[in-house]
This record gives structure tokens, sequence and C-alpha cells, in this order.
């Protein structure tokens, strides 16, 4: 019996499998460029022939590429490819997708300036409102910071932790979600401008104050806090970008490895 009831389940979790494979090779193919913004994709017997799926697999995975604005599809049209603009960047398999295709340096730019749009007021909000367990959470994320010190993925993961976690007592019901959204798009970024970084100690210090003026309820302190610590990641990302004579920051690669 116990084996019959688990059939149904394996067999939506197959098919889940295949149009997920489908939908984020096609994905990662037309955030890279390979089909541009009103080109068609191929048809479903053409995509089914090529991943050797189902019609039904790739018709889901069409569904789930259309729900995150990278195509429209038509009856008797088919599938073309959104413009750029209607793509919906805040998804987290878009995202991962865009971070392995972008630019490094307009990527890390981006991600500067909408973290210096938001970041520093949340912190600010944080010292007013985060309650006494949001506190701790910020806390335990900067301590793991502080252990993984030699751990360059240890830091990162904490790393991330740490600027979550003061988004999260910001008490605006608003930021938190957007928080959890970009949380790759910041992991990516960590994983890069941690490994420019000499010595790790020389930016643990930014942290602490940014807890500190939570810790105190000084919103001024932590707004000024944060952007410090954002100005001393932006010179790190200018520096890697002039590493490579031909163009190309060295971050690239470093992010490139860490990704695998």
């Amino acid at each position: 019996m116990a084996g019959t009831k688990r059939k149904p389940a394996d067999k939506g979790a197959a098919r889940k499998s295949l149009y997920n494979k489908v939908a984020h090779d096609l994905g990662q193919r037309i955030v890279r460029g390979d089909y541009k913004p009103g080109a068609l994709l191929p048809n479903e017997a053409e995509c089914g022939q090529f991943y050797k799926v189902s019609r039904t697999a790739v018709r889901e995975a069409v569904k789930m590429l259309s729900a995150k604005g990278l195509i429209q599809s038509r009856p008797k049209i088919g599938s073309r490819v959104e413009p750029r603009n209607a793509w919906n960047l805040l998804d987290r398999d878009v995202l991962s997708w865009y971070c392995t295709t972008v630019d490094f340096q307009r990527f890390a730019n981006d991600v500067q300036q909408i973290r210096m749009m938001i970041e520093p007021e949340a912190a600010a909000l944080a010292a007013l409102h985060r309650t006494a367990g949001q506190f701790v959470e910020i806390e335990a994320a900067y301590q793991a910071m502080a252990e993984a010190v030699g751990d360059e993925a240890a830091w990162n993961a904490a790393d991330v932790r740490f600027h979550l976690a003061v988004l999260n007592a910001s008490g605006n019901e608003f930021i938190p979600p957007f928080g959890r959204v970009i949380e790759s798009l910041l992991a990516n970024l960590f994983s890069v401008t941690v490994a420019h970084l000499r010595n790790r100690m020389k930016v643990l210090p930014l942290h602490l104050a940014i807890l500190e003026a939570i810790r105190t309820k000084k919103p001024d302190r932590a707004r000024d806090a944060v952007r410090k610590l954002l100005q001393t990641t932006q010179k790190t990302i200018d520096e890697g970008g002039k590493l490579n004579s031909a163009g190309k920051p060295r971050a690239r690669k470093a992010g490139a490895k860490t990704k695998r």
C-alpha cells in the first residue's frame, strides 16, 4: 500500500523535474542572448525532440518562462522572447541566470545602486523598530562572520544572513520580501567582493558598527555605518575592475568559480 501511495508523487516529481530542466536551459539561453528579444523559440515538437521530453513537459516549461516575463506564448504563433525590460529580474531563477551571464562590473554596480537606495534606510528603521528577537538574529549573523574569517564560503553565507537580518528588522512589511528575493543577488556579489578582500578583519568592524548602532537604537549612526560599508564594497569592486587590462575584472572569474 505504501508503495502504491508513493507512485503518484514520484510521477509528479519526475514530471516537474523534466519541465524544470527544459525551462532552466531555455531560460539561460534567453538571458545569455542565444535567443534575442523578438525571436521565436523552437516549437513544442522541436523542443520535445531536442530535450527528449513530452509536449506536456515543454508546455509546462513555456508556462514557467511566461510567468517570469521572458516569453509570450500565443496560439498559432508560438513563443516569442520578450524585451529585457519585461523580464522579472527579481525572480530567483532569472536572477541566477542573469548573474552567470552578465558583465560583472555592470552587475556589481547595479547591485550597489539598489543597496545604497535601500539598506541605509532599512538599517535606520531597524535601529528604531527592531525587536529583541530580531536583534538576536543580527548579532548571531555577525558572530558567525567573526568565526568564519578563515573560511570564505562560511563568511559569505554569514554576510548574507547579516544583511537580510537587518532588512527583516526594519519594521516595514515590504522590505523583508524584497530582501529574500535579492538573496541570490547579494550572495553572488559577496562571493566576489570577499574573494578580493586581503583581510576580512578589515570589514568586520564596519559590520560591528552597524550592529552597535542598531543595538543602541541610533538610526543616524546605523544609516552612516551602512553607507560606509557600501562605499568600501564599491571601492573593492572598482579596484577589481582595474586588475585586468583587457577590461574583464578578475572578479568575474572568482564569481564563476564560487558558483560551481
